[in-house]
């Protein structure tokens, strides 16, 4: 797909990997839709893509949210006038062991804590890409769904609910690009490891080290390099169905 005056819609926007992908397609021509729930970061997302060179457009919207997405989305398609691609990016963590026993006392993982995830990191990437695909298959002119799954799909100690919400994005693009393809939509994944974000350079020092030690490559990805996965996928048309693995060769 030509980026060029594509129109975009990112969620998770505001910050990190959203707002470096939002960026790094406004540099390419893209014109894009950004989407989460905090204002300020949102408007500091729109400045940085004008002043990349393109059109941008915030929305205000919970993807785990049935009416906003909807909202949300044909919002977008009336402002920009169409739709040609989404980046299912936001995500939240809530981790914790699924049973944990300290000095006699067992605490677990509460409902609360395993819901909140599935809600948002599983079923607002159904919920936007429903919506985003019935647009495309409306409009007749194709797209690319790309969702950001995680090193952790495999499972991790202490993310019993983010592996599992990541697992099934990663289940999902697979039966998406096998479903959507007869409309000319294609949809892929990319699945980070240990990325450098505003959230770990707030971490100290001693585990940051511990933390790289296991990376064969020796440091963190950045957020530019999972943007330029980006763009391959949206670049590259014969890709589809399968999912980028963007963790320095790490095995968890």
């Amino acid at each position: 797909m030509e980026i060029q005056d594509k129109v975009i819609i990112i969620t998770g926007a505001g910050q990190g990997l959203g707002r470096t992908m939002a960026v790094e397609l406004a540099r390419k021509g893209a014109r894009i839709a950004l989407v989460d729930l905090n204002e300020e970061k949102l408007s500091e997302s729109k400045a940085l893509c004008e002043e990349a060179g393109s059109e941008a457009r915030f929305y205000l919207a919970n993807v785990a949210d049935e009416a906003a997405v909807e909202s949300m989305v044909q919002q977008v398609a009336v402002d920009f006038g169409r739709i040609d691609g989404l980046i299912n990016n936001a995500g939240i963590l809530r981790d914790g062991l699924l049973v944990k026993a300290r000095d006699g006392e067992i605490t677990k993982m509460s409902l609360a804590q395993w819901q909140a995830v599935i809600d948002v990191n599983l079923t607002g990437v159904f919920l936007c890409t429903r919506e985003v695909a019935a647009k495309m298959v409306e409009q007749q002119n194709g797209g690319v769904i790309i969702n950001i799954s995680s090193i952790a799909r495999y499972g991790n100690v202490g993310q019993t609910n983010y592996s599992a919400a990541k697992a099934g994005v990663a289940a999902m693009t697979v039966s998406w690009s096998k479903e959507l393809a007869r409309f000319g939509i294609r949809c892929a994944a990319i699945a980070p490891g240990f990325i450098a974000t505003d959230m770990t350079a707030g971490m100290k020092p001693e585990a940051l080290e511990r933390m790289t030690a296991g990376i064969p490559l020796k440091r963190m990805g950045t957020c530019e390099e999972i943007a330029h996965s980006a763009v391959y996928i949206f670049e590259n048309d014969y890709y589809s169905g399968r999912i980028i693995e963007m963790d320095g060769g790490l095995r968890l």
